[in-house]
């Protein structure tokens, strides 16, 4: 057995020296598995965790939220809602709670099973599949969602695309929410850290965490890596999220040219009680 078999740690450590500087969005940094069973799994227990709302808001912040997200989509009972990244259902089952009913999509398997058990004898159904490729036109939603800022972690191009796709799934007249991230929030700064841990999102072993998050002024997106080294084994995963900043201009136009009409805008979320709302902006667009 070799010196390096026996011992792995330097070998990973010699891949930290090693990494590509700067990191590039989206090639150094792509996504998340979202879709792998076990991180999807693992991720599925922050989106539930109401101690933070990194993954999911909590559940007081769910309800204002869908309150008033069914007076600007104008939604009434029996009306069809297209759930952009459903994530477990937990916006679904409050509309649904409404009489709205509900159809969602997500890439997380964990996430989907845990939607179905959730809206159990609710008028919803989800999808397992990647809104990259999903293809509900002609289905004539009344309104969809799209949040939590997970437009922005597409590559422009494919956002672009996303967007036209829910048009197409939309009836004329039909409105679509979207939130993201206010580009004048948006973090833009080079950032370097490290913790140690046991649990959570990066797995159930002790680990160290080197994080780095590094602004790419060009591209106007931002990347970071996570290098979560096994402190019992020695094995090393990398992790990478890249996200798109954007003006409330190219937001606007971005919908315009998915074919959607006029567009309002709702910084900060009008005020609304979250405890995170200044750093968003909220787009409601008309499918034209």
């Amino acid at each position: 057995m070799s010196d390096e078999q026996q011992n792995p740690f330097p070998a990973a450590l010699r891949r930290i020296y090693g990494r590509s500087q700067p990191p590039v969005p989206w090639r150094d940094g792509a996504n998340l598995p979202w879709d792998d069973p076990a991180f999807s799994e693992r991720m599925l227990r922050e989106h539930l965790d109401q101690s933070h709302g990194a993954a999911s808001r909590r559940l007081p912040e769910i309800r204002g939220q869908v309150q008033v997200m069914g007076n600007w989509l104008a939604l009434q009972p029996g009306a069809r809602l297209f759930d952009v990244t459903c994530g477990p259902g937990l916006y679904a089952a409050q509309f649904a709670r409404q009489g709205v009913r509900v159809t969602g999509i997500d890439f997380s398997p964990a996430s989907i099973r845990y939607a179905r058990e959730h809206c159990a004898g609710l008028s919803c159904e989800f999808v397992q599949g990647d809104v990259r490729g999903m293809d509900f036109a002609g289905a004539d939603f009344d309104a969809a969602i799209y949040l939590y800022g997970q437009f922005t972690v597409l590559r422009p191009a494919e956002s672009a695309d996303v967007l036209r796709r829910i048009r197409a799934a939309l009836r004329p007249g039909a409105r679509l929410l979207l939130e993201i991230l206010d580009d004048d929030k948006f973090d833009k700064r080079d950032n370097t850290w490290w913790y140690t841990d046991q649990g959570g999102l990066w797995g159930d072993f002790p680990y160290l965490h080197l994080g780095e998050r590094t602004w790419d002024p060009e591209q106007r997106a931002a990347v970071e890596r996570f290098h979560i080294l096994n402190l019992e084994t020695g094995e090393m995963q990398v992790y990478g999220l890249a996200d798109q900043a954007y003006t409330v201009e190219r937001v606007s136009d971005m919908l315009h040219e998915a074919g959607f009409g006029q567009v309002h805008v709702h910084p900060a979320w009008d005020h609304l009680a979250l405890r995170d709302a200044p750093e968003w902006v909220v787009y409601v667009a008309e499918a034209g």
